[in-house]
């Protein structure tokens, strides 16, 4: 990991504290499996999962996928990160995040450092461990206007129904110019001292989550 100085982290603090209004896509009706029943309990927005030929899911790995979809969306809630290991681990091309502490900032971090998150094309290509799916997002950097269409492979590894670890592979490259910056401001060493998790339902429900 590396090191960040007290200027670095003052500048990313002023970036991410700043509330942002999310806009979303709608999920395009092909090859999709309705899954309403997943969403209960947990308020999982994504229920429409589609995926390849020839595979199909149980309904918790459902549960699973579309909780992970709607993280990449920017809409985290503590009841979603619940199907998450303490010990769980979020891993892309430029963070580690281990641990509660770390890969919940990070999921509540994407809805302070972009204003318009899309999800554009998901399909789900393996129903093994872990589970693979291909996603094609597009973020928006808040405060700049900046747009990139990031396609990746995301992998999610679980046992006993929860999640162990999320791998987000970005084609094998990263993206240049403001959009590297905002994910680089993601970091698992700054972002925990600069996101705020909710503590109780209460407050999430008031960030609109």
């Amino acid at each position: 990991m590396r090191p960040f100085t007290p200027r670095y982290i003052q500048q990313t603090a002023n970036i991410l504290s700043r509330p942002a209004t999310l806009q979303f896509a709608r999920t395009q009706p092909l090859n999709q499996i309705q899954t309403a029943a997943m969403s209960s309990g947990l308020n999982i927005e994504n229920t429409n999962i589609k995926t390849a030929p020839g595979v199909s899911l149980e309904e918790q790995q459902k549960t699973l996928v579309g909780s992970v979809l709607d993280l990449f969306a920017g809409r985290p809630s503590l009841e979603k990160l619940q199907l998450w290991k303490d010990e769980g681990v979020f891993e892309d091309p430029i963070t580690i995040a281990e641990g509660r502490k770390q890969y919940e900032a990070q999921w509540y971090g994407l809805q302070s450092a972009f204003s318009e998150i899309e999800r554009l094309d998901h399909e789900v290509t393996s129903s093994g461990n872990p589970i693979s799916m291909n996603l094609k997002t597009r973020y928006k950097v808040k405060g700049v206007g900046m747009e990139q269409t990031i396609s990746s492979v995301v992998n999610i590894f679980h046992e006993g129904g929860k999640i162990t670890k999320v791998q987000d592979k970005w084609n094998g490259k990263l993206p240049d110019g403001a959009i590297a910056n905002a994910f680089r401001n993601l970091n698992s060493v700054t972002v925990p001292k600069i996101i705020s998790v909710p503590k109780n339902k209460e407050e999430d429900a008031a960030r609109g989550n």
